[in-house]
């Protein structure tokens, strides 16, 4: 007996699918669902001249609780699109396909809007490239698509759309991802302080002198062909950049707000692309809830005894939030807001965390404070995500340490660190970049090796000065990170810097014009800016050997130990590191985690001069008393005044 296949829509397309299917199987045609699909349907296929997306969420609708496949097929705006073969129980339908390929457009604002409307109002007249010559080409496609659905094969349309131009006839497959807030075929769970609850597990190191636990060449296998795909991928573009020392590399994420770049620079280009990847899938995780649905929306009064006072992690002052226009209110314990579950490791156990501290594209305009991707990461495993999490807070702790209370900071020697690659890359710096390295030990109260890296131009023209931050338990790692991070910036915006130079003097003389990122490191390319940071430049310093600076040795096969090693030394301060998890399932797929991780008492990044976050914060009054920077604490009025050179 032949399979049945139920046809759905109308036009030319169908017109020609049902031509091609009727020699070899039952063909049932239907113009909508209103007449229902015979129990006994193998396939449904929806086919349609022009873009109706009503039709396919209406498919999603009555096909889901059947249990039936289905394949779509239609015409917008010139391309036709095959696909993807829907299968009720499995995550990834059309719903998923279309957002994909509507946020990697470049129209994706006006062609939301467009599909918005049709939903509303109803499909578009016939496309005026449905030719049909192009339509054949897809009928053929579409025919040898459901023979090997009905004889149990492999589909190409399995996570996959096929898109042909209809003009040109040029076409190709495009995998995609399933949506984890995709209202049809996503189930997320509810987020529990069962599923918060971490227990660390073991992660061995990929070698002896690796911090990892997942090597390049593994990932290698799956970051391209899973994330990056120019047509329907949530990362959907890559640039190299020529001019800078090392390998620049960035990738594309795609937003309705905008592009976001995220970079990877390392000596190689094929390894910076990577980089960038995993940069832009951290980015990706940490802009909202993906991998668990917010159940918890209440006043901190209500939950005050299992829940973060957002205090302690920092606020802007009175004078801030009372300012005209400022975005921020202050916050009001009465007041009830969205909170997730994190995990306390000073407390051993599951906390609530205000859901706009632990995702930092939200609050803005509607919350308390200003929150960056300040102490996200991601990992091969939770336990390494938590490592970089912790390690990254470290770094903006030290660097934002340094510069309010203005540390004189001791002067590094790069060449007494014995590491042949850190010698080249300053060598290279210098000759390519023409910039000089100064490296300084701005290693905190813990002891976590931590440095800041200051680049001083030898040219005429361009940037003056660049700062950057890093910080490891291998020093030498932290200085190759905060040097890529310098070499970031140089070259590629000398033009820039040239052409506004008028722009960042009214800057420099009225830091309340501060307002942006780029802002920051730009304000610091002026030489009349230099005299700020006299503090860390004063050239008799003697140099210092790594030896003789940094005291953390690190010899443990096993990340989780080194982890270990840092939580008791946390502890040890009174300092809690609560972990968040941000892993979404399009990471964990690939066994990819990613966490927020917030130390309350350490100073959270921010940029824009009006959004700095002190107040809350006594540690960095008390602090640099306690390393010998100063003879008692220091006031709030003695805090350096002036935006800071993070860039």
């Amino acid at each position: 007996m032949s399979a049945v296949v139920a046809v759905v829509g109308e036009g030319l397309l169908e017109d020609l699918v049902c031509e091609e299917l009727s020699a070899q199987y039952q063909v049932v045609r239907h113009t909508d669902f209103k007449g229902g699909v015979p129990e006994a349907t193998d396939l449904v296929l929806m086919l349609h001249d022009a873009w109706n997306p009503s039709v396919h969420q209406k498919a999603e609708e009555v096909l889901r609780p059947t249990g039936i496949p289905w394949l779509r097929g239609f015409v917008s705006f010139g391309e036709g699109v095959v696909g993807p073969l829907v299968r009720p129980d499995t995550p990834g339908c059309s719903q998923c396909a279309e957002i994909r390929r509507l946020m990697a457009g470049r129209d994706r604002k006006e062609m939301w809007e467009i599909q918005q409307r049709l939903a509303a109002r109803g499909e578009m007249p016939r496309d005026a490239w449905a030719s049909r010559t192009g339509l054949l080409q897809m009928a053929h496609l579409i025919g040898a698509e459901v023979q090997r659905v009905v004889q149990g094969d492999q589909a190409h349309s399995e996570g996959r759309v096929f898109l042909i131009n209809l003009k040109t006839l040029k076409s190709s497959w495009h995998s995609f991802l399933p949506d984890p807030l995709c209202p049809a075929c996503s189930r997320l769970p509810d987020d529990s302080p069962t599923a918060a609850r971490i227990s660390l597990q073991p992660s061995p190191k990929i070698g002896t002198d690796s911090y990892r636990c997942r090597s390049m060449d593994d990932l290698n296998k799956v970051l391209v062909k899973d994330y990056l795909d120019q047509r329907t991928g949530f990362l959907n573009g890559k640039m190299y950049d020529l001019v800078p020392p090392f390998a620049d590399v960035s990738i594309n994420l795609p937003l309705f707000t905008g592009d976001e770049g995220a970079a990877g620079r390392t000596h190689s280009y094929a390894v910076s692309e990577l980089t960038a990847i995993l940069e832009g899938l951290e980015r990706y995780c940490g802009l909202e809830p993906r991998g668990k649905r917010t159940v918890i929306h209440d006043s901190f009064r209500n939950l005050e005894d299992q829940a973060l006072n957002p205090i302690k992690v920092g606020v802007h002052a009175k004078e801030q939030y009372a300012r005209p226009g400022f975005p921020f209110k202050q916050f009001d314990p009465d007041c009830p807001i969205n909170w997730v579950w994190g995990y306390s490791f000073l407390q051993e156990r599951p906390i609530l965390v205000p859901e706009l501290l632990a995702y930092y594209s939200l609050g803005c305009g509607k919350g308390f404070v200003y929150e960056t991707s300040n102490g996200c990461a991601l990992g091969g495993s939770l336990e390494e995500a938590i490592f970089y999490g912790i390690l990254e807070v470290v770094e903006r702790d030290s660097f934002l340490m340094t510069w309010y209370a203005q540390l004189t900071l001791p002067r590094l020697d790069p060449y007494s660190a014995n590491d042949q690659e850190l010698q080249l890359m300053v060598d290279r710096v210098r000759a390519v970049g023409g910039y000089d390295l100064y490296l300084f030990n701005s290693t905190m109260e813990h002891g976590i090796p931590s440095v800041w890296a200051l680049a001083k131009n030898r040219k005429q023209k361009g940037l003056n000065i660049i700062c950057a931050a890093g910080a490891h338990l291998d020093p030498v790692r932290a200085v190759k990170s905060a040097v890529y991070e310098l070499a970031g910036m140089m070259l590629t915006l000398d033009e820039k810097f040239e052409a506004n130079q008028e722009e960042y003097v009214r800057m420099l003389q009225d830091s309340s014009l501060v307002q942006k990122m780029d802002d920051h490191g730009m304000l610091y390319g002026l030489p009349q800016a230099e005299e700020r940071l006299r503090f860390l430049l004063d050239d008799n310093r003697p140099l210092r050997t790594f030896e003789e600076e940094f005291k953390w040795k690190a010899r443990n096969k096993d990340l989780t130990d080194d982890l270990k090693d840092i939580l008791q030394v946390f502890r040890r301060l009174d300092l809690d590191v609560i972990v968040v998890d941000q892993t979404t399932p399009e990471t964990i797929r690939n066994g990819l985690y990613c966490v927020k991780v917030l130390i309350p008492g350490m100073l959270p990044m921010t940029f824009g001069h009006h959004l700095t976050r002190v107040t809350g914060l006594e540690r960095v009054l008390r602090v640099p008393m306690e390393l010998g920077y100063a003879k008692q604490p220091l006031t709030l009025e003695q805090l350096n005044p002036h935006p800071h050179p993070f860039p």
